[in-house]
């Protein structure tokens, strides 16, 4: 079983995933280069063969029906709670790895990383994670045994023997609300990290295993080669349910070598972005509202799909939208300082750079529309009086911002985008929340949150309008004339 260490040395080779049962020596190794990793440092992944990843699942799925199965859900929450506790200890030292090596493998800034990951942690907390289960279940004991139904008769809920997740590493810790989804629903767990991000989840399942020894054997993360198409059909061929994120034409790739009897849940691309109501913009409130859209902005620079591209804001108020698009740059320069923007690659950079000349020259060609800031600022606001269709935009604290004349007039420009709107951050009176979210609702949005949540979403958020946990189990049903009929066969028939 590979540990991999908890090195943090500039110069330490780290060995990601985590292998039950197999020795490093029998492992392949391959050295990875993740795109934004600084220093001198070396990520290893584990390389396995077809016959390795056979015995690797079927060791997982008779060790989760021997000692996860059999474990009480309340049991698995506190277990997972210890967990995260220990996460959440500056002190410990799986924390101050992750806090090390976290930074140097995305880019993202230090301190960026230290506080999202301390907000992210206490969403899986125990208490959250009963909210978690309530969502899903109304009587989450379910998990455990045959419950009674209203109707009558009795039904049990059945988590996949292998789950099967395919990670993406746009932004760190994404690994963690799928493998505890799994672990709510007791399916011993294969993940395949992304080369982007192999960190956070082969630490974490090396905690958990410290934390809860019984499921050593329970849970794996291995690494391939992104469209290996041989070792994708051999893992694939071994699961129950596969739970894949990533680009819209990746998961198609993966969705063809998935068997059809196998469930495949994709989270695909998403587009997200904001709404200013004029009644949240007094003097008194706008530069507030900005200070949260900035924050929205800024967090991992917008690589999450809640992450805002645009913001819509009605004009008519004290502060109109001009003026809030300048609310928000300075509070981007502000947040500079504190939350350094990565380093951009190459074709980033030139990304940036396109979408800010575009708009340059669309602002020489027609007034009311305005690019704030110079080319040496980390960010790029760009503000305009004429309302197009919402567009995605190059990331990296690009956003642009619309003025509207109402709300509701955003409705029509979201069509183009249905099948790919997520979150909408808001800012609005309470008479305006519910008649603009069942507008968006209609328009395709599936989560609706206050500007300065949109990275944060909440425990037991339903991802993309979905069930976390209950797309994961199969229920078995015992129809209330199986249970009639039983009182046929016992001792005391008469």
């Amino acid at each position: 079983m590979n540990s991999g260490g908890l090195q943090a040395d500039q110069h330490a080779v780290f060995r990601a995933g985590y292998l039950p049962g197999m020795r490093d020596e029998e492992v392949s190794w391959k050295p990875l280069a993740p795109g934004h990793a600084q220093g001198s440092w070396v990520v290893e992944v584990p390389q396995l063969t077809a016959v390795q990843i056979k015995a690797l699942a079927a060791r997982i799925r008779q060790a989760s029906r021997t000692n996860l199965k059999s474990m009480p859900v309340s049991e698995i929450v506190r277990t997972l709670d210890r967990a995260i506790a220990r996460l959440l200890d500056a002190q410990d030292p799986y924390r101050q790895t992750l806090e090390s090596l976290l930074p140097r493998v995305t880019g993202f800034d230090a301190e960026m990383v230290r506080l999202g990951l301390h907000q992210y942690l206490q969403t899986f907390r125990a208490l959250q994670l009963q909210r978690f289960l309530s969502e899903d279940f109304v009587n989450p004991k379910i998990l455990d045994e045959f419950q009674p139904r209203a109707k009558g008769g009795w039904s049990k809920a059945f988590g996949p023997e292998l789950l099967v997740h395919v990670w993406a590493g746009n932004v760190p810790g994404l690994p963690l609300w799928s493998l505890l989804s799994g672990l709510l629903v007791k399916a011993g767990s294969i993940g395949k990290i992304a080369s982007a991000e192999p960190v956070f989840a082969s630490l974490f399942a090396r905690l958990l295993v410290e934390v809860e020894p019984r499921w050593a054997d329970c849970l794996a993360v291995v690494w391939w080669q992104g469209g290996d198409e041989a070792t994708e059909s051999c893992v694939f061929a071994e699961a129950d349910v596969v739970l894949a994120y990533g680009g819209n034409a990746a998961l198609a790739g993966l969705q063809s070598r998935v068997p059809v009897n196998t469930r495949f849940l994709p989270h695909g691309h998403k587009l997200s972005f904001g709404m200013v109501s004029g009644s949240a913009l007094s003097v008194r409130r706008a530069q507030a509202v900005a200070r949260a859209a900035a924050l929205d902005v800024a967090r991992y620079d917008q690589q999450g799909c809640y992450s805002p591209h645009v913001f819509f804001v009605q004009r008519g108020a004290c502060v109109t939208p001009a003026e809030f698009a300048g609310h928000l740059a300075s509070e981007l320069a502000a947040l500079e300082p504190k939350f350094a923007r990565r380093s951009l690659s190459l074709e980033e950079a030139v990304s940036v750079g396109n979408w800010r000349e575009s708009h340059e020259f669309e602002s020489l060609r027609s007034t009311g529309h305005t690019v704030l800031g110079d080319n040496t600022q980390p960010f790029v606001v760009v503000f305009t009086e004429r309302a197009g269709p919402l567009l995605p935009g190059p990331l990296n604290r690009c956003v642009l911002v619309v003025a509207v004349d109402f709300l509701q007039d955003v409705m029509p420009l979201l069509e183009p985008q249905r099948n790919y709107l997520q979150t909408v951050g808001l800012a609005a009176a309470p008479e305006e929340l519910l008649v603009l979210a069942q507008a968006l609702g209609q328009a395709g949005v599936t989560r609706v949150c206050a500007l300065g949540a949109m990275t944060a979403p909440e425990a037991g958020w339903h991802h993309d309008g979905r069930f976390s946990l209950l797309d994961l189990v199969r229920m078995v049903d015992v129809d209330q004339s199986a249970e009639l009929s039983a009182e046929h066969f016992t001792a005391y028939e008469l």
